[in-house]
């Protein structure tokens, strides 16, 4: 189940307004500032590309246009890295970061086309301004090209067109410009500025490095920089050689942190930095101060995260030794691994908490699936490495259901289950195939969670784990249920019920009264099923589970809206539709969303069922509920036939008919009889 989103005030606010300050020594660039100003307020320009060599400039230059332009684009303004020198952001997530400033806690689809819709969707009509940096080739922009009203700032190593791109290509400083900057950042560089503007080629970055060299180390004279600058010049390239000149002014110890940050792929805070270099905190404090100090480090005072420019990260990455890269990486994988089992405590807590939760996982998700990727790599390596690997979707699960598409996480179960088996470890074993019986769930393959849960519960009752058996008896039942199979599934909920009551497990107790209230609502026993649900709601409220008493809330309205008490039904799907919101479950908004349109539709009120309908349809697809958006197509159908629009409502059943048959739904029988009926009153 998943559902809508709105953060704070506060979080969505910034948000929207992302860009970094421009360098605050940021010098000269007047023309090229002008000519990109006048373009874009013309009309010239949909998109602005600043096109030059690696440390030209264009980032700074960038974002101080953004600065100038953001009062005229005042709804937001977005700033991403592409990561074009590295390991490039592909459209879709690009086009997700900026659909995640608008809503911070959703679920996407995993699907280019349909992110492209909502992407063009949230940016409609808006007067944004999209600043993308470091692009890797056209492909890469092209579908990032916004709506009208919008305007999109790239900068690229590399040259390429697209449709109303205004092309500027940036040059090194010119010899003045250089000049001023290097007097800014030191100003005792005096009379060696030319030389020393000159040895730098007069590109920003490396006078800047140059100059943050002789401001930090009073005791270097400007005439020993030069010199020594010039000796590196003939054997390195000039950015290779300024910022070797910044790395051999670093202590032994300094150059070993450095080269060790280079295991982040994106932006860290401290913590990690501290947990990479298995130093405390404080101390790590201390060390990246005076990282950032020498220039080799960036820090965002605004978001608290440092980050290597893409040239830093490689140099540091290129003096790395095999054993310091495995250590640093291995240290990096565990520290994430820790942070979702944090993640995963925030979600036993309250909403608050657990939309904390999926702000930090946000924030550092580059890194998470980084460390996981490491750990299945290298799970092979040793046992430590393979419990990592084991463990690691299990650690965040409630967050990862939320955050990862449900293909891309029965790939990170499957990882994981590939390390259990080798460590027979059973007890992960039956965890892993009852999780990734739930992801089958997800996608209405209920045949194919069910092999899942059968081999979890053949694992468990050789083993004993009581706990793990009640898991998969309970989900097996859901199954079961799902496809109409509800006598079946009873038996397997009371089976479930009396080891969580022996076990004095409440929360697996909880599901269970709730599942067999479903039960019985499929077999028609109303009344009955509405005692379990509000037992379940009792229960959950007192354990303080927002999901359990959410998930009773929306039975119920299932079970009145049987009843003919729509008006009441409706009543609980909104308390439904508000939990979703609150706590970010998008699975769960869409079935509140789409019973709400079913009760519409049953007052007669069938353009409002159409409309929340559609919008059921619309999250269904993104992520990835079959049985979701077949329900969706079905009841429009049913609405569209009751409004007198029989082709359309044919087209629905139609789509919502291949759905149920591919998934092997009950209710195929029921829009087969319907679509014979209505077929024969076209004719």
């Amino acid at each position: 189940m998943t559902g809508n989103y709105i953060a704070s005030a506060a979080h969505v606010a910034n948000a929207l307004h992302q860009l970094p300050a421009p360098p605050r020594d940021f010098t000269g660039r007047k023309e090229e500032l002008d000519e990109l100003t006048r373009e874009i307020e013309r009309g010239g320009a949909t998109i602005s590309g600043l096109q030059g060599q690696g440390g030209v400039g264009k980032t700074a230059l960038a974002l101080k246009l953004a600065e100038q332009l953001a009062s005229r684009f005042p709804d937001a303004q977005f700033y991403l890295d592409l990561k074009g020198t590295t390991q490039p952001l592909t459209p879709s997530d690009a086009m997700a970061h900026v659909i995640r400033a608008y809503h911070p806690t959703a679920k996407l689809p995993d699907g280019e086309a349909e992110l492209s819709a909502l992407y063009n969707s949230v940016l409609h009509n808006q007067r944004a301004l999209l600043l993308m940096d470091n692009a890797r080739a056209a492909a890469q922009v092209l579908p990032l090209i916004p709506p009208a009203g919008c305007v999109l700032l790239v900068t690229s190593r590399q040259r390429f067109t697209l449709p109303g791109l205004f092309a500027r290509d940036l040059d090194t400083l010119p010899p003045d410009d250089s000049r001023k900057l290097l007097l800014k950042i030191a100003d005792r560089i005096g009379e060696h500025a030319d030389e020393i503007a000159r040895l730098c080629d007069y590109l920003p970055l490396a006078l800047r490095l140059a100059a943050s060299a002789l401001a930090e180390r009073r005791n270097l004279s400007a005439t020993d920089y030069v010199r020594s600058l010039t000796d590196a010049q003939r054997r390195l390239s000039l950015i290779e050689a300024s910022l070797s000149l910044s790395y051999d002014l670093l202590t032994p110890e300094l150059q070993k942190l450095l080269r060790a940050l280079a295991v982040f792929p994106d932006t860290f805070d401290g913590a990690a930095a501290a947990a990479v270099w298995k130093m405390e905190q404080e101390e790590a404090q201390d060390a990246l101060g005076d990282l950032v100090n020498h220039s080799l480090l960036d820090f965002d005072e605004g978001t608290a995260r440092y980050s290597l420019h893409d040239l830093a990260r490689l140099f540091a990455d290129n003096r790395l030794t095999d054993p310091e890269r495995y250590f640093t990486q291995a240290c990096h994988s565990a520290y994430y691994f820790d942070l979702l089992i944090r993640v995963e405590h925030l979600f036993i807590k309250n909403s608050e908490a657990i939309l904390q939760g999926l702000m930090i996982v946000d924030a550092e998700w580059t890194n998470i699936e980084a460390g996981q990727s490491w750990a299945a790599r290298h799970a092979g390596d040793s046992d430590a490495m393979a419990h990592l690997c084991s463990d690691y979707p299990r650690a965040g699960v409630s967050a990862l259901v939320l955050r990862l598409h449900p293909r891309k996480m029965i790939s990170w179960l499957e990882q994981s289950l590939l390390a259990a088996q080798k460590l027979k470890d059973q007890d992960a074993e039956s965890a892993l195939l009852n999780s990734i019986g739930n992801t089958y769930l997800v996608f209405g393959e209920s045949r194919r969670a069910i092999e899942f849960f059968e081999h979890c519960l053949a694992i468990v009752r050789q083993s004993g784990d009581r706990l793990v058996e009640s898991y998969g008896l309970n989900n097996l039942g859901i199954a079961y249920n799902d496809l109409g199979e509800s006598h079946r599934a009873i038996e397997l909920f009371e089976q479930c019920l009396n080891i969580a009551r022996e076990i004095s497990d409440q929360r697996i107790e909880s599901s269970a009264l709730g599942n067999l209230g479903n039960a019985y609502q499929n077999l028609g026993e109303l009344q009955r099923a509405i005692e379990f649900q509000k037992q379940r709601q009792i229960m959950a409220q007192k354990l303080g589970d927002r999901l359990g008493e959410r998930d009773a809330l929306g039975n119920l309205g299932n079970c009145y809206g049987l009843l003919g008490e729509h008006r009441r039904a409706i009543e609980y799907y909104k308390k439904v539709l508000l939990i979703d919101q609150e706590i970010g479950d998008r699975h769960s908004e869409a079935m509140a969303l789409g019973n709400l349109g079913t009760a519409y539709a049953a007052l007669g009120e069938m353009h409002q069922a159409i409309s929340l309908l559609d919008q059921q349809l619309v999250i269904a697809r993104e992520v990835g509920d079959q049985r979701g958006e077949g329900n969706a197509f079905w009841n429009m159908s049913l609405a569209l036939n009751t409004l007198g629009n029989h082709s359309q409502a044919i087209v629905k059943a139609e789509a919502a008919l291949k759905i149920y048959e591919q998934i092997e739904d009950p209710n195929a029988a029921m829009v087969r009889e319907a679509l014979a009926m209505w077929r024969g009153q076209t004719e």
